[in-house]
C-alpha cells in the first residue's frame, strides 16, 4: 500500500507555513504524514526531515511545494533526491513545478528531462542564496560605512574603574578581584583595561 507524505520547511520559527500546510492537506495527506522543520536549508541534519525519510518505504510518494522547500545547496538537494528515487524507490512530486513528478514519464526520456529541470531549479535555489547572503554582507558594509554600529552597546566605565585598574596593575588585588568590583566578567574587565591602557600610550605621543 503506497503511503503519501508531505514536508514542509521554513527557514525561522517565525515564519509561516501555512501556505505550504494548506497545498498539502488540499491533496488529502494525513497529518500524521505531515513532517515539518523549522531551520535552514543549508544541509538535511534536520529533525522532522530525518525521521520522515526512515519512515517512508518503497513505491511511497512525497509531496513537497517547491524545491527550496527540500533544501537549498545543488549539491545536497541532487544528492537526496537520488537516495530518495534511486535508493528507497521514493516517488516525488514538486507541486510548483509539475515537471518534476517522477511517476510520469519513468522511460529514458522522461527520466533524463525531470533530471535536467531538476539540477536547473536546483542551481537556482543555491544561486538565490548565496545572492541573499552577499546582499546582506554589502548591506552590513554600507551601514557600517554611515556609522551605525552592530551589536550590544559597550558597557561604560564604572567610576572606580581607573582606580581598581591601577590597583590590579600594581598588583595589590587579582584580576578576578578587579572586575568583580567593577561588576563585570574577567574577560570585560580585561579588555576595557587594555583598551584603557592603549589610550593612555596614544595621548602621551608627542
Amino acid at each position: 500500500m503506497t503511503n503519501i507524505y508531505g514536508y514542509v520547511r521554513v527557514s525561522s520559527r517565525d515564519q509561516n507555513e501555512d501556505r505550504q500546510v494548506m497545498a498539502l492537506r488540499e491533496l488529502m495527506v494525513s497529518e500524521k504524514n505531515i513532517f515539518m522543520d523549522k531551520q535552514s536549508g543549508k544541509d538535511f541534519q534536520r529533525p522532522a526531515y530525518i525521521r520522515m525519510v526512515k519512515r517512508m518505504k518503497k513505491d511511497d510518494l512525497l509531496y513537497i511545494k517547491s524545491i527550496d522547500r527540500l533544501g537549498r545547496n545543488y549539491g545536497d538537494i541532487l544528492e537526496q533526491w537520488r537516495i530518495l528515487t534511486k535508493e528507497k524507490g521514493i516517488d516525488i512530486v514538486v507541486l510548483d513545478m509539475p515537471l518534476l513528478d517522477t511517476r510520469r514519464g519513468k522511460d529514458l526520456m522522461g527520466t533524463f528531462l525531470s533530471d535536467i529541470v531538476l539540477q536547473v531549479l536546483s542551481f537556482v535555489a543555491e544561486n538565490e542564496r548565496e545572492n541573499i547572503r552577499k546582499r546582506q554582507a554589502e548591506g552590513i558594509l554600507a551601514a557600517k560605512a554611515k556609522g551605525i554600529k552592530f551589536g550590544r552597546p559597550a558597557l561604560p566605565y564604572p567610576d572606580n574603574f581607573r582606580e581598581i585598574h591601577r590597583d590590579w596593575r600594581k598588583k595589590k588585588i587579582t584580576l578576578r578581584q578587579a572586575a568583580d568590583a567593577c561588576k563585570m566578567p574577567v574577560g570585560t574587565f580585561y579588555g576595557k583595561a587594555r583598551k584603557l591602557e592603549n589610550a593612555t600610550k596614544v595621548s602621551e605621543i608627542p
